[in-house]
């Protein structure tokens, strides 16, 4: 596996790659990889003759008071879990080249990234898609790969691609969950085993919640009344952003109940930020 630092070192080896006709499939990452981030390269590896990696803690995605100093970061372990599954290039730039202090250009996303978590990370959704700009200009991935646990993440990602005619397929994959049900991510390892065990409360909920609409169940506010009740019932629970039903599309909260809907939570364990949410035809 080859690790590049450099910016124009990476560009430089992406250009000469297409040149010869080949595919690269990536997957932008922070670190801290878990097996849902290797399952996205798994399928980058299966679909593409390349795949490429970054691990990047992006700064502009923390807003203040969050944890961009703690957030767990562990290069060796990770570039070991890299090799093994036999990944090509690992794209490890350097804060101060990707954003110079002269650095002043921005890219939003308007109407989808003040929903859901961006209602209560204000700026967040501007330094994902700011990032996410940076790393599709300086890799060059004919597909990139994300997990759907982000899911409105992975919404403002394809209109970005789309409303800025990138030639790049995004491919959103299932998330990945521990044999109990928990979305795995790099913030459980703030988890003590206490509020490890109270975290199932998301995840059991969203089930319930679908179980309630599969057996007929239209109106979306008894829905969000029952998953704000159970979600309450968990004493290590802190706070709730939102629990609802919302437009897959719009990400808006529905009126009623038909086709394809998301139900989606977001809440605090203690002092840990989660956020999980199932898909319901």
């Amino acid at each position: 596996m080859r690790i590049i630092k450099n910016i124009k070192e990476m560009q430089a080896t992406s250009m000469g790659l297409l040149r010869e006709g080949k595919t690269i499939g990536f997957v932008p990452t922070m670190g801290a990889l878990h097996e849902g981030h290797l399952s996205l390269l798994r399928a980058a590896k299966k679909d593409n003759d390349i795949v490429v990696v970054s691990i990047f803690v992006n700064p502009l995605q923390f807003g203040p008071g969050e944890d961009f100093e703690r957030y767990p970061r562990d290069l060796e372990g990770d570039s070991e879990k890299l090799r093994k599954e036999g990944v090509d290039i690992l794209f490890f730039p350097d804060m101060r080249e990707m954003y110079p202090s002269d650095f002043r250009t921005y890219v939003e996303v308007e109407g989808l990234s003040e929903k859901l978590c961006g209602a209560f990370r204000p700026g967040h959704f501007r330094g994902v898609a700011t990032v996410v700009t940076k790393l599709f200009n300086i890799v060059k991935p004919s597909r990139a790969y994300f997990g759907a646990k982000d899911y409105q993440q992975t919404v403002i990602i394809k209109r970005l691609v789309n409303d800025l005619n990138m030639d790049i397929e995004v491919i959103v994959c299932p998330t990945v969950r521990e044999p109990d049900g928990l979305a795995m991510s790099s913030r459980n390892l703030y988890l003590n085993p206490e509020e490890r065990r109270a975290a199932l409360v998301i995840y059991r909920t969203l089930q319930e919640v679908a179980g309630l609409i599969k057996k007929g169940e239209k109106n979306p506010e008894v829905l969000k009344m029952h998953a704000l009740k159970a979600l309450g019932s968990e004493p290590l629970v802190s706070s709730i952003d939102y629990a609802g039903i919302y437009d897959p599309e719009s990400l808006e909260e529905v009126s009623e109940i038909k086709g394809r809907v998301l139900i989606a939570i977001a809440l605090r364990i203690g002092q840990t930020r989660l956020i999980d949410n199932i898909m319901v035809e």
